[in-house]
This record gives C-alpha cells, structure tokens and sequence, in this order.
C-alpha cells in the first residue's frame, strides 16, 4: 500500500512540475517577458554610477542571470521533451493509419545510432533508385 502512495506522490509532483514548466514557458516566452528583461538590465546599466560601478553592483546581474539560466535549461529541456513525445505519438498514429507504411518505423527512437545510420542509409537508397526510376520513366513519355 505504501508503494501506492509513493507513485501517486511521484505522479503528483510530475504533474506539478509539467504545470508549473508549461506555465512559465508560456510567460518567459512572451513579448512582454523580453521587455521586462530589457527594462531590468538597463535599469540596472543606468544604476551604475550609483553604485560606482562596483564589484557588488556587478556580482548582482551575474548571479541573477546564472540563476535564472540554470532553471530556465530545466524547463526548457521539459518542455522540449514533451513536445518530442507529442509530435513522436502524432507521427506513430499517421504511420499506423496510413496503408501501405512500414510500422516497423514507429519506434524508431528505441534504436541504436548504428542501426539509426543503417535504415537512414536504406532509405537514401530507396529515395535514390525511386528518382533514378521516375526519371526514366519521364524520359519514356
């Protein structure tokens, strides 16, 4: 029973951390965030001769953007990895619905680079004897 309750709290905070990773996406992709950020650092930039351009006025925006930087690479990479697995599932549906395809294609993502690099090479031989055929096909016209 405790297992249960174990991956109903690891499923929960997954789940929180999609939401919260796809919310912030959303605004720090956004035209108003990018201004923000402009305003921050000129703000920052005309707050120099205040602080006589010190070592301390300097150390606050190279923290603050290493932070920031450091989270953001998370979220990203979540975001990016959700919507690898979204457009992977679309895909598998088109080529299992479509007559005639290969679905020996569909997980193709479970292959190593070897054998990645061996279909690849397979399909620019297809592709390649498909466009030598066709072209003398044309020519027979």
């Amino acid at each position: 029973m405790a297992l249960a309750g174990n991956e109903r709290q690891h499923h929960n905070v997954n789940d929180l951390f999609r939401k919260f990773a796809h919310r912030t996406s959303e605004i720090v992709g956004s035209s108003w965030s990018f201004i923000a950020a402009i305003v921050i650092i000129v703000m920052w930039g005309m707050s120099g001769p205040v602080f006589h351009y010190s070592d301390t006025w300097q150390l606050v925006i190279n923290t603050s953007t290493t932070i920031i930087t450091f989270l953001m690479v998370f979220l990203i990479q979540n975001t990016q990895n959700r919507d690898a697995r979204a457009i992977h599932l679309k895909l598998d549906e088109l080529i299992k619905a479509t007559k005639g395809a290969s679905n020996t294609i569909i997980d193709l993502d479970e292959l190593s680079d070897e054998q990645l690099k061996q279909l690849e090479a397979e399909y620019n031989r297809l592709c390649t004897s498909g466009d030598e055929s066709s072209h003398t096909a044309r020519k027979g016209q």
